[in-house]
């Protein structure tokens, strides 16, 4: 047996403390690490009915050999004769296993340098199978993180036993992350490394608004209103869909609160993002109108409505074509990933010079992956529009001035 002492069990207080590896793991770890010195040193690999054993009243540890007792012995590797058991213990008897201390001379030495290999790779697993675990657990929830540092266009976050990475494209354009800063994250994914698991997070994630929406409104908490939809485009602007279970009570109010001070505070977590808070309907027609809100419509028309597409043909007054539309299209891009309508958007005009053909135009459809050139080329429209306008007025003016000029002339001549 080898005197262990104190040592082992403050170690393994502080393995508890630092890192929450449970005492007896260590021990665990310890004992294997001794069976693997004793097996080196004896030079065999397979021994059978080896473990080592550590008495915690006395703090020692020693090799120990299970045989079995026999009356006569064919292997001595394995069993052990009547008499030679009772030396060990007097109350041994025939089928009974004892335990043969088989600790080498001069072991201390070579079972301390392979104990602490062994106990620090085994508390390095442990440390990371216990992270694992828990942020398993938190994967799709929000946390609490402080900003490390910038690195490569990542972001580094300390949110506890580990340091998440949040990717350039997770974080909000324009956003300052200065480091020392506390920032609440959405735990996106959990990957497991040979070292500590890798945890991605997100700062302009959707569900972000959701978790701070639960927070600040108890009447979602509670289950009276409920969050349909939400599409966000981090940084400039969210809108979400809510319903009401109970007739007396109205969601978007509630989500609003007394002189609008949930919105607000809501609107000051996401840096001033602006939020628009749409009344959900089962009706299409009314979700849509709905969801391209503060723009005016006139007319929603459902062009297809089943399983494998959703389009909807929508007519606003001529001077709310840019506002529905959005800048850059945002607004009808953010209705349709909130309402999974397909919306092609006409003015009053546009739709009587195409004398109305819904089932011929898609051409300012607006879906989830729109690309860039069908919104340059609805805002060019949009510009044409302006300056068609203008050159209108120009062109009246211009006209009344000549016949201002010419009434001059002819009463000049008078």
């Amino acid at each position: 047996m080898i005197k262990i002492g104190t040592a082992l069990y403050e170690y393994c207080e502080d393995q508890e403390r630092e890192k929450g590896i449970s005492k007896e793991l260590t021990i665990a770890a310890l004992c294997d690490a001794f069976v693997t010195a004793y097996k080196k040193q004896i030079k065999q690999k397979d021994v059978p009915n080896v473990e080592a054993i550590l008495d915690e009243q006395s703090g020692e540890i020693g090799i120990f050999r299970t045989k079995l007792v026999v009356e006569n012995v064919e292997n001595p590797d394995l069993e052990i004769s009547l008499s030679d058991a009772k030396e060990i213990d007097e109350e041994a008897e025939l089928d009974d296993e004892v335990k043969i201390d088989v600790t080498p001379e001069n072991f201390g030495r070579i079972a301390a340098q392979s104990a602490k290999q062994v106990l620090t790779q085994r508390s390095k697993e442990a440390e990371r199978k216990l992270v694992l675990d828990e942020f398993m657990e938190k994967k799709g929830t929000l946390t609490t993180g402080i900003i490390q540092r910038v690195e490569n266009r990542n972001v580094i976050v300390n949110i506890g036993k580990t340091d998440a990475i949040m990717p350039q494209k997770e974080q909000i354009p324009g956003e300052y992350y200065k480091p020392g800063n506390r920032i609440r994250v959405f735990v996106l994914n959990v990957k497991e490394t040979s070292r500590l698991p890798q945890v991605i997070v997100s700062h302009a994630h959707a569900e972000i608004v959701r978790e701070l929406f639960e927070l600040e409104v108890p009447e979602i908490e509670d289950g009276i209103v409920e969050i349909k939809s939400i599409s966000r485009e981090a940084g400039y602007r969210t809108k979400i869909a809510v319903t009401s279970n109970d007739p007396d009570v109205d969601s978007v109010g509630a989500c609003i609160g007394p002189r609008g001070s949930r919105i607000q505070t809501i609107i000051g977590e996401l840096k001033n993002e602006k939020i628009d808070i749409v009344r959900y309907s089962d009706n299409p027609v009314e979700y849509i109108v709905n969801a391209l809100s503060p723009a005016r419509i006139v007319s929603v028309d459902i062009l297809a409505d089943d399983e494998y597409s959703k389009e909807a043909f929508v007519i606003v007054p001529d001077d709310q074509l840019s506002l529905a539309i959005g800048r850059d299209g945002q607004n009808v891009r953010l209705a349709h990933k909130l309402t999974g309508w397909k919306i092609d958007i006409k003015s009053e005009s546009q739709a009587e010079k195409m004398e109305y053909a819904p089932q011929a135009h898609h051409e300012e459809t607006v879906e989830e992956d729109n690309s860039d050139d069908d919104v340059d080329e609805i805002a060019e429209e949009i510009r044409e529009q302006e300056e068609y306008a203008l050159d209108e007025e120009d062109k009246a003016s211009f006209e009344n001035n000549e016949e201002d000029q010419l009434e001059e002339e002819t009463s000049t001549e008078e």
